[in-house]
């Protein structure tokens, strides 16, 4: 080994090149590979997230598309039915869990600090934002207080003002990968005061409807020995002016798209991977070319053709080792600074792995730059250690 390390610090730019060549192999193998099990993650933390059968919605959101631009993009938007519409669900046959949620948009004007979505819901009967916010809140929510996303730049204890109301922060989310994360989250009582202060300072759309007496969406889980398609075909049958939809069809969409874009980045990866090691075998093969009177004479004073196969590999390895941390690392802490703007860049939910499987990942990574440069340097090895070397000395093969 101390003779490999001699020969790698001898020769900084050969050694130099070797060490970037498997950096950027490692760098696009552990990126993608994070990048593929982070759409993952964020569309399983979407479908947990929306946590229900059934969304009912006014029938005007689903044919202006705002259904899925609010509910599953996030963006900032509101709208609202007749409450007396969420009695009368309340009361069909197969409803086993249900609750409503109310939506708000703020705005960027003088009136509030951010402009975000807020989700307002009731916690007495919600199945679907309380197992999230148990997570970072236990307490009770009362009227006045909210939870904020994680992207959110506010913190317990704050206050943030929406509609000239001041709202405490009462807890902050962990992070999601959906857009919970830019989401603010509060109960019924408050989010009523705050469509009031809206409709009072004229910036809500829907001016003649009361606070109390409307919702924005019903969320519905199906009764046992009910399925989701039956109350839903019910639901559109019997109550008029609603369009009840199976959230798994609402993700549909981001599925086919998340599973394009992974198969893609797949090939990708299978792509950038074949090259590197084409790239590195001919790298190898340069270098070692280069290196046949050097090795002749090591032959000569006695060096074994093992001894010298052995010398290659282990500059192989100081070379992978080395390239392939710098590579890893740098992807893991690209992935880790812009997650929350690859996520926004490819419009899909995007979550990291836990710790663990990050780890996981990375070192899975290393293992296979690792064997790519190592077979690389094999191939090289071999040849070498077939060479004749008194022909090299006489310059016949030099």
């Amino acid at each position: 080994m101390n003779l490999a390390y001699r020969n790698c610090k001898g020769k900084p730019v050969r050694t130099t090149i070797l060490i970037l060549l498997t950096a950027l192999l490692s760098l696009a193998v552990c990126g993608g590979t994070l990048l593929v099990s982070g759409l993952q993650k964020g569309l399983g933390s979407l479908e947990a997230r929306l946590g229900a059968d059934i969304m009912v919605v006014p029938y005007e959101a689903k044919t202006k598309s705002n259904l899925e631009s609010i509910v599953l993009q996030g963006n900032p938007g509101y709208f609202y039915m007749d409450k007396s519409r969420f009695e009368k669900i309340a009361g069909l046959d197969g409803i086993g869990q249900i609750s409503a949620q109310f939506y708000l948009a703020s705005t960027s004007s003088g009136c509030c600090s951010i402009p975000v979505q807020i989700i307002g819901f009731d916690p007495a009967t919600d199945f679907t934002v309380t197992p999230w916010l148990k997570r970072s809140f236990t307490g009770n929510l009362e009227d006045g207080d909210i939870i904020v996303g994680n992207d959110l730049n506010a913190f317990p204890g704050d206050t943030l003002t929406f509609y000239g109301i001041d709202c405490h922060v009462a807890a902050k989310l962990d992070k999601t990968g959906t857009y919970y994360d830019s989401a603010v989250f509060t109960n019924i009582g408050t989010i009523q005061k705050l469509i009031r202060s809206s409709l009072d300072r004229g910036m809500n759309d829907f001016s003649r409807i009361d606070p109390e007496k409307v919702v924005s969406a019903v969320l519905i889980n199906a009764a046992e020995g009910y399925s989701p398609e039956e109350v839903m075909n019910d639901i559109n049958i019997h109550v008029k002016k609603v369009k009840a939809v199976q959230t798994k069809e609402m993700i549909s969409g981001i599925s086919s798209s998340l599973k394009g874009t992974s198969d893609v980045i797949g090939v990708l990866i299978g792509a950038v991977w074949f090259l590197g090691l084409i790239i590195l075998l001919l790298a190898y093969s340069i270098s070692v070319g280069g290196r046949k009177r050097e090795f002749a004479v090591l032959r000569m004073i006695g060096a074994s053709q093992g001894k010298l196969a052995s010398v290659i590999m282990q500059e192989a390895m100081l070379c992978g080792i080395l390239g392939a941390l710098a590579g890893t690392g740098i992807s893991l802490l690209g992935m880790m600074t812009f997650r929350t703007a690859i996520g926004e860049a490819i419009g899909l939910p995007f979550l990291l792995p836990d710790a663990l499987q990050t780890a996981l990942l990375a070192l899975f990574s290393l293992a296979a730059v690792l064997l790519t440069g190592t077979a690389a340097a094999a191939f090289s090895a071999y040849r070498i250690s077939r060479i004749d070397t008194a022909l090299i000395l006489r310059g016949d093969n030099g």
